[in-house]
């Protein structure tokens, strides 16, 4: 039990440090970014976020965790309501913890359409009145188009050159 302590310590050290830290804040820069590029299609019943193809990363470096989380926090913020800043940055952090220990590289992306669908689906339902499974539905097929329409081809690029980029 104290090894696992110890080593879970090791990991905090690993992402507290200036170099996870930085990846941790260019990843949200990207994400707020991306996302206020495609500001018409990032909020409401039907949400094409281009930022959600980072949802990815975590499978390849922790800091991506609090780094898509943080870039949701403030990409709601900024655009959307302080309920979407809670909810919806819970929704991405439980997305990206999944995410990090999916088994199989084809499953990376299903947490967050899944958490998504279920938990933006029930915020939208709750904030504006609307049929929840029609919201679930909605979210979850443009979470669907993202995540594996443009999270799952990034995942083949950084295959590529994971090693030079996550060391």
């Amino acid at each position: 039990m104290y090894k696992t302590a110890l080593e879970n310590n090791m990991g905090l050290k690993k992402l507290f440090n200036t170099k996870s830290l930085t990846q941790a804040g260019i990843i949200a820069a990207l994400y707020v970014a991306l996302t206020l590029a495609s500001y018409p299609f990032s909020y409401g019943q039907v949400q094409f976020r281009l930022s959600e193809a980072l949802t990815v990363l975590p499978a390849y470096t922790m800091t991506a965790i609090p780094g898509i989380y943080v870039g949701c926090i403030v990409a709601n913020i900024l655009g959307g309501s302080m309920v979407d800043a809670v909810v919806g940055s819970l929704a991405s952090l439980i997305a990206a913890i999944l995410s990090r220990y999916m088994p199989k590289k084809w499953l990376v992306p299903l947490p967050p359409v899944l958490a998504n669908a279920v938990i933006i689906g029930f915020e939208l339902n709750y904030l504006y009145d609307l049929n929840l499974y029609a919201c679930m539905a909605s979210v979850g097929f443009g979470e669907l188009v993202i995540c594996y329409g443009l999270g799952y081809p990034l995942m083949k690029v950084l295959d590529k050159y994971k090693n030079k980029i996550f060391k």
